[in-house]
């Protein structure tokens, strides 16, 4: 049935009428329409579980289909089941004429399978020069995208109004108040106001039932950033002084642990840190009769510490052993993303989809892309800035800009200076994130970046990983609870080295030299 639904979502009905791209007469190369006779492409894209299509609605979309003589086909599908029909889909070698969303395909996916997508690079050149001006200006957007046989397969997007950081420490400044404790700045510090928290009721309930730190299934990489690890794209590398490095291998990683079990023992580390899933982690944050979570490290405070979130706030990062911050993030914002949107050698009309892609690469286009359609949810003011309007009576913003918009996923680009034109609600949301960003982002180290596999990297990276990742993780819960670190560190070495962790170091080393080398 599954495979009987797909296709007929895949199907092409309603084309038989319409006109090819002729490159003479039809096809525009410049301006709007870009066919003189409509044509249709198929569009699949990937939404969250039951989010639906109501982006289809936005004006945006709308106008542009009037505008371009291009009519799209969307072919929405869940998250829900996407798994099985994308297998299907591969698995046949038909899909649709053009890919959007980073969410529909993975890196692996699509190296595995580069047969099924055109390369970019001379549609780029040619047709789309709203997105060609855009890597010019943020090259990065380029070294993201660039395979490692040096083409481009799939197109970027730079989403508007980024932080640099990501998970930012949150306190609970309500009893640091009721303790009369200054916001802690570094280790010792924090120490000391763990201790205070566990041992002076500062949720005043007559109970020993405040937890200083708590967490779920491990320890969040973001609580070791004092001491210098900080792991932007969860894979375990970083780097140091400009070479990447494996930090569980690493002294920094070792003295992090070794403070973390001083804490563990203590009990100023929740005791079911590692046994607990996140619906009981949220239960103990959302704990109805008073607050019990003393410290943690989030996005915004305000979307998880349900009624007690007004006593929770955003500081500075912790300063480590040598007297230093490091913060997780990306200097050059957070905003990157590839695999937005690919245009499939499925496609009889490669070069009109191309021209369609790059209509979405403008600030305005970008903007409507991201939140909703300006006089829908933008408002665009007289002296040139541009205003997020509230969202409809029991609707989160959040909630209604997925529900307005393609919000995260597909083609976009924002251009740095344009965002000082946004205007924001600083008191929740996106425009909250950034008014705490300003507090940590000085702190933010470079990452090791995001960088792209070939395909027999990729057959190499799971077998690796898979017994590597295990091992870390697990001994990392052992020294955290059980102390021994220093006599086991050794050992532990070895067996890193015998499960093939310098071959792993030289994959991700070569992919981060063939991301510098792109120009």
């Amino acid at each position: 049935m599954s495979f009987t639904m797909l296709f007929s979502l895949i199907g092409c009905a309603g084309k038989a009428e319409d006109a090819p791209a002729d490159k003479g007469s039809d096809f525009n190369k410049e301006g709007l329409p870009i066919v003189a006779a409509p044509v249709t492409l198929d569009v699949l894209t990937v939404r969250w579980g039951n989010m639906g299509d109501t982006f289809k609605s936005n004006k945006w979309l709308q106008d542009l289909e009037k505008e371009s003589n291009v009519k799209i086909n969307w072919q929405v599908m869940s998250s829900n089941d996407w798994g099985e029909q994308k297998s299907i889909m591969l698995a046949s070698g038909t899909l649709p004429d053009i890919i959007l969303g980073d969410n529909v395909f993975s890196d692996s996916d699509i190296v595995n399978n580069l047969t099924y997508f055109l390369p970019l690079d001379d549609y780029i050149d040619e047709y789309m020069p709203n997105l060609k001006a855009a890597l010019l200006e943020t090259p990065e957007m380029k070294k993201i995208s660039t395979f490692p046989d040096g083409k481009m397969y799939s197109l970027p997007a730079r989403l508007p109004s980024r932080p640099m950081t990501t998970m930012q420490p949150v306190i609970n400044k309500a009893w640091l108040e009721r303790l009369g404790l200054d916001i802690p700045s570094n280790i010792e510090d924090l120490y000391n106001v763990f201790k205070a928290f566990k041992e002076k009721d500062p949720n005043q309930n007559g109970k020993a039932d405040e937890i200083p730190f708590s967490g779920s299934v491990d320890i969040s990489m973001d609580f070791l950033n004092p001491f210098g690890i900080t792991d932007l794209n969860g894979n375990s590398m970083m780097l140091k002084e400009g070479d990447p490095i494996f930090y569980p291998a690493s002294n920094e990683y070792k003295e992090g642990l070794k403070w973390a079990h001083k804490l563990y023992s203590e009990g100023l580390i929740d005791q079911e840190l590692f046994t607990q899933d996140n619906t009981m982690s949220t239960a103990k944050q959302q704990n109805p009769d008073a607050a019990l979570i003393g410290f943690s490290n989030q996005w915004i405070p305000d979307a998880v510490f349900g009624k007690w979130k007004d006593e929770y706030a955003t500081i500075p990062s912790i300063a480590g052993p040598d007297g230093n911050r490091y913060q997780t993030g990306d200097p050059v914002g957070l905003s990157l993303r590839r695999n937005e949107l690919l245009i499939t050698t499925s496609s009889k009309h490669p070069e009109v989809a191309a021209r369609w892609a790059d209509q979405f690469y403008t600030n305005e286009a970008s903007i409507q892309n991201f939140w909703g359609a300006i006089g829908t949810v933008i408002q665009k003011n007289d002296d040139g800035t541009y205003a997020l309007m509230s969202p409809p009576e029991g609707t989160s913003a959040d909630a209604w800009y997925w529900e307005q918009s393609l919000r995260d996923f597909g083609p976009k680009y924002v251009n740095p200076s344009f965002e000082k034109n946004i205007i924001l609600d600083e008191k929740t949301g996106d425009g909250l994130k950034l008014v705490i960003d300003k507090l940590s982002n000085e702190y933010v180290t470079e990452p090791f970046p995001n960088v792209m596999y070939s395909a027999e990297e990729f057959q190499e990276l799971p077998t690796l990983t898979t017994d590597i990742d295990s091992y870390v993780k697990t001994t990392r819960a052992q020294w955290i609870t059980k102390g021994n670190i220093d006599e086991e560190w050794d050992a532990y070495i070895k067996q890193l080295n015998a499960m093939g962790l310098e071959r792993l170091v030289e994959i991700r080393t070569d992919a981060y030299e063939r991301y510098l080398d792109v120009k």
